[in-house]
């Protein structure tokens, strides 16, 4: 009997799936990319710090800074696959026409907040996006450049979600796996 077969006989073990690299988007590669930079960062901090007992002291800055890109551009991820945390029970109790309207008002509300934070980060870039880190010499403009692509992706998947929902008559938090 093959090692991969239980005593009936059956193979156990999954078959391999298929990967599909069609699916990724802008900000699944941004927010790859900008993790394995930070991934890189953090092992040289760690490196510096515990093998070569002399801290590189701009890793820890730049370590910070990478995972706010990584937070706000994984962010888009979120509102694409509409993972983000959103509470369904109401949905259950309403009756449909109800339940449509506010998800509507979810859909609209999402957009504004995420326009409006778009407008907010344009205004804190030209505030006081000219201002240097603290260790390292570079505007903090690219920090919150990078806030600002991600409520941009943001807002742009989110609007892309709500045509979505607009168009096939019912969003997801409409659609329960589970009644009452």
């Amino acid at each position: 009997m093959n090692a991969a077969q239980d005593i009936t006989g059956t193979a156990f073990e999954a078959p391999p799936e298929v990967i599909d690299l069609g699916n990724y988007r802008l900000e699944c590669w941004l927010s790859v990319l900008i993790f394995w930079l930070l991934a890189i960062v953090v092992f040289l901090q760690f490196f510096t710090r515990y093998v070569l007992n002399d801290s590189a002291s701009w890793t820890e800055e730049i370590a910070r800074y990478l995972l706010v890109g990584v937070v706000f551009i994984g962010a888009a991820v979120g509102v694409r696959r509409n993972n983000h945390i959103h509470v369904d029970l109401v949905y259950r109790y309403l009756p449909m026409r109800f339940a449509r309207l506010l998800a509507t008002a979810v859909d609209c509300m999402r957009i504004v907040f995420l326009l409006t934070a778009c407008g907010l980060t344009i205004q804190l870039i030209f505030r006081i996006g000219g201002s240097r880190m603290a260790v390292v010499d570079l505007p903090m403009g690219l920090v919150y450049g990078a806030v600002l692509i991600g409520f941009a992706l943001m807002s742009w998947r989110g609007i892309a979600l709500a045509r979505n929902n607009w168009r096939m008559g019912r969003s997801t938090l409409e659609d329960q796996e589970v009644q009452p």
